[in-house]
């Protein structure tokens, strides 16, 4: 594994963190099928930190990622984020 892929990665214990920390997609409040994301992604060199990391469920997920509200989608992440820390 490289070390970008390393850094980007998000370790078991931080995601049982933000899981734990979120109680749920923090965009639409649903318990379902959730994920971890980053916030600033991967490709990015999003790492793979609670600081960076949300908690959405697949639906908000892609949505973040591909549609056409990821813009807001990502704000809303981002606020939440910077409340938190």
């Amino acid at each position: 594994m490289s070390k970008r892929s390393k850094a980007t990665s998000i370790p078991k214990k931080v995601g049982e963190e933000v899981y734990k920390r979120d109680k749920g997609c923090i965009i639409c409040g649903s318990n379902y099928m959730l994920n971890c994301c980053h916030l600033v992604s991967r490709s990015h060199g999003g790492k793979g930190i609670k600081e960076n990391l949300f908690t959405a469920c697949a639906l908000c997920h892609h949505e973040a990622d591909n549609g056409k509200n990821s813009l807001e989608i990502k704000e809303k992440a981002r606020q939440y984020l910077e409340k938190l820390y």
